[in-house]
Formats: structure tokens, sequence, C-alpha cells
């Protein structure tokens, strides 16, 4: 369905690719490995399939964009979630077992979401929307982790260009403004979500942002946008 699949796909083929040392490298998440950026795949394959079996009768309370809610700052100190998942993709040992289960429930999960009804009404998070905007989310989702695989990995394919300039524009309405023009798909994925600090240039394209945004001491805002300030940090 639309983009979901083939950055799903690509993704899992990623890491289909990986060498068993590969796994042990530093991944694009702060303090996380490859192995364990794969195990948090593994769960995130897992609530796409909860997801799509959790119908509601209820009205959807948000859509693709609105389902991502930039928080106003990073963590404040370690979640619980993600040392779980360390613990995790430590416990399997064998990479060829975290690659073999995450092919397991990836696939089924990339079967579910062919067979849903774009129009069906799911909720998850304390949220109602459809089927085709959940979905949709998780392309952003799929694009960013596949760029935190291969962040040190240069041997490995990165994501689908199509995936990128989808990833991009839903950033954008996350943020309620375009990106400068002169942004690579894939740096304003990575700028925008702190995953690196823009250089001098893309500085330079970048504003202050203005009065309301979260933080008023600095940084950088989007044009077009005086109340946002960057990286925004999704949770």
């Amino acid at each position: 369905m639309g983009l979901f699949g083939p950055s799903w796909a690509a993704l899992r083929s990623a890491v289909d690719a990986l060498a068993a040392e590969d796994f042990t490298r530093p991944s694009g998440c702060a303090g996380w490995l490859v192995r364990d950026l794969v195990c948090h795949l593994v769960i995130d394959a897992q609530d796409v399939l909860i997801t799509l079996v959790t119908p509601s009768p209820a009205e959807p309370t948000t859509d693709a964009a609105s389902y991502w809610r930039p928080a106003a700052g990073p963590p404040d100190g370690p979640d619980p979630l993600d040392a779980l998942t360390v613990r995790l993709a430590a416990a399997y040992g064998d990479p060829a077992l975290l690659r073999f289960h995450l092919d397991d429930v990836g696939s089924a999960a990339g079967r579910a979401a062919e067979l849903a009804d774009p129009a069906l009404r799911v909720a998850t998070q304390g949220q109602v929307l459809t089927v085709r905007d959940y979905l949709d989310a998780y392309v952003l989702e799929w694009t960013l982790h596949h760029l935190d695989l291969v962040v040190h990995l240069p041997h490995v394919p990165g994501p689908p260009a199509e995936g990128l300039a989808a990833a991009r524009r839903l950033l954008e309405r996350v943020a309620g403004a375009p990106f400068p023009a002169p942004f690579a798909d894939a740096d304003a994925l990575l700028v925008g979500t702190g995953r690196r600090p823009a250089t001098p240039a893309e500085r330079s394209w970048l504003g202050a942002p203005g009065p309301g945004a979260p933080d008023d001491s600095g940084g950088l805002g989007l044009p077009g946008a005086p109340g946002v300030r960057l990286p925004l940090i999704l949770g």
C-alpha cells in the first residue's frame, strides 16, 4: 500500500545484506548498536501487526502527520523500553537469529499491510486513524531507521529515493513548513530530526526559531514556521 511496502522491503533487504560483524557497529540511533536497531525493528513489526488487527468504531483522532508528536527536547533520562531493547538484542547472541526473526515477523507485517483495508479505522497509542494514514506514518519510521542503519555502513544500500521524498514531505507536514530547496531529502531528514548537526551552509539556509518555539534560547528554525525549533525530536 503506497510506499509502506517498498520502504519496508528495502529496509529488510538492507538488514539481510549485513555481515555478522556489522551488527556490533554503531547505528545512527544514539547509544544503540546496529543489533539494537534491528531488534527495535522487530518490535516495530509486531506493533504494525497488532495495530492492523485492532479496528476501532471511533472517528479518527489523528492522521499520518499528527501521529508524530515532537517532544519539547531530548529525553532527560534513560528510557525503560530502550534499555529493554538493548538487553533483548544482546540475548539473541547469533546475529543470524535476529535476522531470521526480523524476516519472519517483518514479512508477516508486510503481508498484513497489503491485505488491510486502507479506509479501516484502527487504534494505537490511544489514538484512532485510518490504515492508510497509519501506514503512511510508518514510511517516515522505516526511512529514518534505514538511514540510521547505514550511517556507518557505506557498503549497505540506503533508502529508496521515493521513500526519502515521501518521508521528507511528511516531516515537513509535521514541522508545518518545507525545508529549504537546497536540502537533499536525506539531509533534510537527518538534520531535521537531529541525527546530525547542520553544516555551516545548511545553517545559512535555516532561520532562527521565532517566538512561540518550544525553546527560545536559540538554535535553528524553518523559514515559514516561526514557532518551530529544530531538531524535531520524534517519539
